[in-house]
């Protein structure tokens, strides 16, 4: 990474836009960045370790479902992550599977039902949703299985992605000789940020209650109004899936990009 550039992204600001807690969603704007650093954050969240069921052990399976097509309704069953899970492959078991590197999950049951994810139990975790349908059972048809959950990363399978994360330049808008009077600027679009094309702000703007003498002005000087995305400045939307909030998505994002840049700087610094 070059001096200069290294400055700018230290000096990057956040602005928060909106945030919905129902859904577990946030936008937020990064200002004083470049399109590499923006997607390199992107990029930086399928590293971030999330746990989710990795193998499948069927003791009995009557369903209509073959046992492959249940596993892997079974892994994409987002399960609260715990922190103090470490991954197989570094744990002290050498990758036997113990307490502190897997969980198990297990469920036995029987029909006529619909087999949901909080049937699925286990003494160190729990699934996020508990209506999540997994199979019907018709009479008499049971199902059961015997799931191990385990740490890993979405670079390796989906399963492991924490939540979805994009991100567009911000767009900006200039209106030249266009004046507006400071009335009709409060009846502007309150989401004037989501437009991305000159057209559909020009009609936006010519829905809205100005006077006579903006909405001449506007019609003669629609030429003026000018839209492009900023180079520096980009808006982040992320939307978790429930493993991890989506603000600590962000964050640990932003961990994982540090200790990548940090590795690939001794690695360069040892081929000297």
């Amino acid at each position: 990474m070059e001096e200069k550039e290294e400055e700018e992204y230290k000096m990057a600001k956040i602005t928060l836009l909106r945030k919905e807690k129902n859904l577990d969603e946030i936008s937020f704007i990064v200002r004083g960045i470049n399109n590499r650093h923006a997607n390199a954050l992107r990029r930086s969240v399928s590293e971030i370790p999330i746990l989710a069921i990795d193998t499948v052990e069927f003791i009995k399976n009557d369903s209509a479902l073959y046992d492959e097509f249940i596993a892997h309704r079974l892994g994409l069953i987002p399960l609260k992550t715990d922190k103090s899970f470490t991954f197989q492959e570094d744990c002290g078991c050498e990758g036997k599977g113990c307490l502190k590197c897997t969980a198990t999950l297990k469920f036995a049951v029987k029909g006529p039902c619909t087999v949901f994810s909080k049937e699925l139990k286990s003494k160190s975790v729990e699934p996020v949703y508990e209506d999540i349908p997994i199979v019907i059972l018709d009479k008499d048809q049971e199902l059961e299985v015997v799931a191990t959950a385990k740490l890993g990363k979405a670079i390796e399978h989906a399963k492991f992605s924490p939540g979805l994360v994009w991100f567009r330049s911000l767009p900006i808008i200039e209106m030249g000789n266009l004046q507006i009077c400071e009335n009709c600027s409060q009846n502007l679009p309150k989401n004037i940020l989501d437009f991305e094309d000159k057209k559909l702000l020009f009609e936006e703007l010519s829905r809205k209650n100005l006077c006579k003498s903006c909405q001449e002005a506007l019609k003669k000087n629609n030429k003026e109004l000018k839209i492009f995305p900023s180079e520096t400045d980009f808006i982040f939307t992320i939307e978790s899936w429930g493993q991890i909030p989506a603000k600590e998505i962000f964050i640990e994002a932003c961990k994982v990009l540090e200790e990548n840049l940090e590795k690939t700087s001794k690695d360069l610094e040892k081929s000297k």
